[in-house]
């Protein structure tokens, strides 16, 4: 079987094909100035990336944005709601927890701030999301800042971990994201506007033993996120493209009960962070457009190094840190 290539969409350079000794020169020619023009843009990047550190962009304006935020009935989810609000956003509060959720809320109100809406939804269903989503669009509008927070994880060896413990963690982890996704995306295309925010974890940069499925399921998150981003950039077979921004989170344990049983020889470094303070840095990264963030912000930059080095060394230095998760008991 042969395949159809469109010769009319491809790149000059790539269906240009030798066939005499000029055509070779030009080709090996403009193939030296692509590689000199990616040379170029690899200074001016690095530069402009040294300069950022010290000089980080300005942070975007919040104001009138429609926020939503699953899982905000309590931790991180709800310290966001908090802190959106503050930058007078219209916050749309989406969790199972009722209660939590409207307590949320009256947070929010006895701080002055009226315009939230809370929502009772179960992320990990499709029909429900788009429901929901439906219903939101109704009442409050277009929503341009998704952010997908709602999580579980369930914490012990993976063979005491049930199939349907496994399900779970994935429709609420991963799945969800693909439904709100699915509702809320395509208006933000529509109207070139909008932005992603999804909660991984280093959990979905570095695999931790006794929690195995909640690893896999954060570093789909960052797969999803990564190929998102790429497909809106590039633009899709319709030639739609997109200023949508992404930012993927990457915290370490924060203290909003799923962990337990932290273990830490050196909590002066890596210790459990407060929800409050995780908020702040992730509506920051936000505000700037950062396309990734680790809370600590200097663990990315670390694993990227630690790529490098020999794998057995790797090892050794996570048997000196001795930082993770022990199991828990009554999950």
């Amino acid at each position: 079987m042969t395949e159809n290539v469109n010769e009319s969409t491809s790149p000059p350079l790539r269906r240009y094909r030798p066939n005499s000794m000029s055509n070779s020169i030009a080709y090996f020619g403009l193939l030296l100035l692509e590689l000199i023009l990616l040379a170029i843009k690899f200074v001016y990047t690095t530069i402009e990336s040294t300069v950022r550190i010290f000089l980080p962009p300005l942070e975007k304006s919040l104001v009138d944005e429609i926020v939503l935020i699953t899982g905000a009935g309590h931790g991180i989810g709800r310290e966001l709601a908090i802190t959106f609000a503050k930058q007078n956003s219209i916050i749309i509060c989406w969790d199972l927890d009722e209660k939590g959720n409207e307590e949320t809320k009256q947070i929010l109100k006895l701080q002055g701030h009226k315009r939230v809406y809370t929502y009772k939804v179960d992320v990990s269903k499709r029909q429900e999301v788009l429901d929901a989503a439906a219903l939101v669009k109704q009442q409050v509008g277009n929503v341009t800042v998704l952010v997908n927070n709602a999580g579980i994880m369930p914490c012990r060896p993976l063979f005491f971990q049930s199939h349907e413990i496994i399900k779970k963690i994935f429709d609420v982890n991963v799945l969800a994201h693909f439904w709100s996704l699915e509702a809320f995306l395509p208006s933000m295309i529509e109207n070139n506007h909008g932005h992603i925010i999804a909660l991984s974890s280093m959990c979905g940069v570095i695999g931790l033993p006794n929690v195995v499925p909640y690893c896999a399921s954060k570093f789909a998150v960052r797969g999803l996120m990564e190929a998102m981003y790429e497909e809106l950039r590039v633009g899709d077979t319709k030639n739609l493209k997109s200023e949508i921004k992404f930012t993927t989170v990457y915290p370490i344990m924060v203290n909003t009960g799923l962990v337990k049983k932290p273990r830490n020889r050196f909590p002066f470094l890596l210790d459990v962070q407060e929800p409050e303070k995780v908020a702040n840095i992730i509506v920051k990264s936000m505000r700037r457009n950062y396309k990734e963030v680790s809370i600590p912000w200097m663990l990315l930059p670390l694993d990227r190094i630690s790529r490098l080095l020999p794998g057995k060394f790797i090892q050794n230095v996570k048997d000196f840190i001795d930082t993770g998760l022990d199991p828990h008991t009554d999950d």
